[in-house]
């Protein structure tokens, strides 16, 4: 009885140590900084403190009842367009007004083996994820929401599509052809504007890297529907399962339709979310995710251009000049001679996600004209949290984001901790109106300026061309440089 009483003396005590061990390790890292000041076109960056627990604080979705909603900025009205959606994700208007959503989570995951530390990371994540509302079975389905009467509310609510998805998530229409972004590949389904159904079997456009840390897919056509622009979140945070797990990933791939192949456009784009193309240049537009365990103020998501082989360090630099300590794998040599700066930052940990710039005919008001609209999908690993908002970037009149983010939605987050719902998607109704999904709430949110008159065209920036040179032999010019040095130092 007394070795018995020893024994569980000897578990209480490693119990209360462990415990008291967790408690101290959870309590993670208090932000220094404001949300707004490691936000825009100058952030402030501290040093970044390496952590290796991650600092938690969830909030909990509680969802909205009868009559509540988001507060609108002054001058906006916010109204229910659609409820009672399984976990609405990402949203796509067609050119006669219907919209779609996928309705979808995160695909199955096998397991990857990993021992008992492998599984108890495994069981602590899956927990995180469920009490932020974001487990489950996914419904993978395409839904068309219809406002047949104008009245600013969808009557028709319709499932169109379900064979043949995957964790579906982007979406984009053109010519008869809908194309849809499954976590491990993207698909052509023929759909006539105006149908209740995708009838036909699909094409498979191209296979991507499945699941992951990262597994939502995005997508948009290029202005003149002749590519499939496709964003690829990681697998990690900083490559931690090694560099050969990421191999088509954090990346954004381009796909020609007509020439049937694909080409990687942008990289080190540590998970990539909404896409939209620049009125003002044409130029392809992103949000990023950036990496965590660094602190409560690092790193913060942003919202950059891409140009054509751009390059944004993920995961061995982020913000063009900060290397990261931590990543094993080797960096390529000379990246730090072409990784690019982000144009804007968007906040730690703010997980930013559906994002589009103003457009013409949209009705958000004079205070609200020339820029970006951004769901901050909100933090988990923040203290205090971050994001959980719509927000609105403005632009100059040369397509230079300026000044700090603008709040558009706000009243998600409430005092308790908890939270009404998670902003996630926002696209264009056909109305002008601003339309925001809210997945954990299963609401599609309309904001409008019920004021504003349609807003004019952004006009595209033309530059003057350079004058043309005629081709010459440049050995030609050399050698005439040449002698005519050499002739000078003769004469003197």
């Amino acid at each position: 009885m007394a070795i018995l009483r020893k024994i569980a003396i000897v578990l209480v005590v490693l119990i209360v140590l462990a415990g008291g061990a967790f408690w101290y390790l959870s309590r993670g890292d208090t932000a220094d900084l404001s949300v707004e000041a490691v936000a825009g076109t100058d952030p402030v960056l501290q040093e970044g403190d390496a952590q290796s627990f991650p600092t938690v604080q969830v909030a909990e979705p509680v969802g909205w009842k009868a009559g509540e909603a988001p507060t609108p900025a002054a001058g906006l009205e916010v109204a229910r367009f659609a409820e009672g959606l399984e976990h609405p994700r990402t949203l796509y208007t067609l050119p006669n007004g219907d919209v779609l959503v996928s309705l979808t989570r995160a695909p199955k995951e096998e397991a990857s083996g990993g021992g008992i530390m492998g599984a108890i990371t495994a069981w602590v994540a899956d927990r995180l994820l469920t009490k932020a509302g974001a487990t489950g079975e996914s419904p993978n389905q395409i839904v068309l929401l219809r406002d047949a009467d104008g009245n600013g509310t969808a009557e028709v609510k319709q499932v169109i599509l379900k064979d043949g998805l995957d964790s579906p998530s982007g979406l984009a229409w053109k010519d008869g052809t809908l194309y849809v972004a499954n976590h491990n590949a993207v698909l052509a389904f023929p759909y006539a504007l105006g149908s209740n159904a995708v009838s036909g079997s699909p094409r498979k456009l191209m296979d991507l890297a499945p699941g992951g840390g990262h597994w939502m897919r995005n997508i948009v056509l290029s202005p003149d529907g002749a590519r499939l622009y496709v964003a690829v979140g990681s697998a990690s945070n900083i490559g931690e399962n090694g560099m050969a797990a990421e191999e088509g990933r954090a990346m954004i791939w381009e796909y020609d339709l007509a020439a049937k192949r694909q080409r990687q456009f942008g990289v080190g784009l540590r998970n990539a979310n909404g896409l939209d193309f620049s009125p003002w240049s044409g130029e392809l537009w992103t949000t990023v995710n950036e990496r965590d365990m660094l602190g409560s103020d690092l790193v913060p998501d942003y919202l950059t251009n891409v140009p054509i082989g751009a390059q944004y360090g993920w995961p061995w630099v982020y913000y063009r000049t900060n290397v990261d300590r931590r990543v094993e794998a080797p960096m390529p040599r000379f990246l730090m001679e072409y990784v690019r700066k982000p144009e804007y930052a968007l906040g730690p940990h703010v997980a930013a996600l559906g994002m589009v710039f103003s457009k013409e005919g949209d009705r958000m008001g004079a205070g609200f004209a020339g820029g970006a609209f951004i769901a901050r999908h909100g933090s988990w690993n923040r203290k205090p949290p971050s994001g959980y908002d719509v927000v609105f970037v403005d632009f100059d009149a040369r397509g230079n984001p300026v000044g700090k983010p603008k709040p558009v939605l706000t009243g998600f987050l409430r005092p308790d901790g908890t939270t009404h719902g998670r902003p996630t998607w926002v696209t264009w109704g056909g109305d002008g109106s601003l339309l925001v999904s809210d997945d954990t709430a299963g609401i599609i949110w309309r904001v409008r300026s019920p004021s504003a008159t349609p807003a004019p065209a952004i006009a595209r920036l033309e530059g003057a061309r350079l004058p043309a040179r005629e081709l010459k032999d440049p050995r030609a010019e050399f050698e005439a440089d040449y002698l005519r040095k050499q002739a000078g130092q003769k004469i003197n």
